[in-house]
């Protein structure tokens, strides 16, 4: 019973964020107390009813606590494999990256094996559904904790805090100063957008669909600079052509976007979340953390990370 109200409490959860009310979905024949399937006999044949099923098949799947981890003997974690420095396929075919590390120091904490981990890659909008879903241990995906996405999911300390910055290959742009009436390209409809327009009011934004379009503007020579997020751009730099080995970043970051490791809520997964938060915190004492995000061409100054030799402040709505 207490695993199928856990159950039917996330599915109402799934429901809601296409705008279904909670009114309607608890006069569906008492969803909460009975069985998916008498109500979803009452949806008409479709897409709702196709979600609906794929979703209760999912379920019967269920993410393990830390004594559970450790008896398989293996974590398993959602991740990017396409958003360089953060996670990407290198060269060799395989998976490289901040966040890849993470992974497998965290799997060499938990079970003593840095290799004892099964990497899910999943596109943005699966980030959180595959938690939700239990469908992994955690995700270290590029996620930003909000406190929108602390009511679905619990969160770990922040690992680094990413941002709006800006890529240049021009030698003339050395600081924002030097960008006060250029034109600066950026994502349409990004959040981006309102930190640029509030710190340079002069500058002619350029919207574009895609970063890969924000590259051809720049390479074409059209705009100064390009502003987006610190984690992406970072990967830019590490492009091998003598072309993008040109690209710079400035120092200026216009915002906090802290990263962290997204797991099921839930008390039976209190202790997997404490031996995570403990990890960071050591790693970050002992400048792991730092010298990774390094590597990896990630702005590494002191303001990319947040101090975790005490527990990170709670964020206000």
């Amino acid at each position: 019973m207490e695993r199928r109200l856990r159950l039917n409490v996330k599915f109402l959860a799934k429901l809601s964020l296409f705008g279904l009310s909670f009114s309607l979905m608890m006069g569906a024949q008492g969803l909460l107390l009975s069985p998916f399937l008498r109500w979803l006999d009452c949806l008409p044949e479709g897409v709702w009813s196709l979600q609906a099923r794929s979703w209760l098949q999912d379920d019967m799947a269920q993410a393990a606590d830390l004594s559970e981890i450790r008896d398989r003997g293996y974590i398993i974690v959602a991740i990017k494999n396409n958003r360089a420095p953060l996670g990407f396929i290198d060269e060799s075919g395989n998976l490289s990256g901040f966040e890849i590390d993470i992974a497998r120091r965290l799997a060499a904490e938990l079970l003593g094996d840095s290799s004892a981990v099964e990497f899910v890659p999943v596109q943005n909008v699966e980030r959180l559904n595959v938690v939700l879903e239990d469908r992994v241990d955690f995700a270290i995906a590029a996620i930003t904790l909000t406190e929108m996405r602390r009511r679905i999911v619990r969160f770990s300390d922040p690992y680094y805090l990413d941002g709006a910055a800006f890529v240049t290959t021009r030698a003339s742009v050395q600081s924002l100063q030097d960008l006060r009436i250029s034109k600066i390209a950026l994502l349409d409809r990004s959040s981006t957008v309102p930190h640029v327009r509030f710190i340079l009011p002069g500058a002619q934004l350029v919207g574009v669909s895609s970063y890969e379009e924000g590259q051809q503007l720049l390479a074409s020579g059209a705009g100064a600079a390009f502003a987006g997020d610190a984690s992406v751009l970072a990967g830019w730099l590490g492009n091998s052509t003598s072309e993008n080995e040109r690209y710079r970043i400035l120092p200026d970051i216009l915002s906090a976007d802290p990263l962290a490791i997204a797991l099921p809520k839930g008390q039976q997964y209190d202790s997997l979340q404490s031996a995570i938060n403990s990890a960071l915190r050591r790693w970050y004492a002992e400048n792991w953390l730092q010298e990774r995000a390094a590597f990896w061409g990630l702005p590494a100054e002191s303001a990319q990370f947040v101090n975790l030799t005490s527990p990170a402040p709670e964020l206000v709505p």
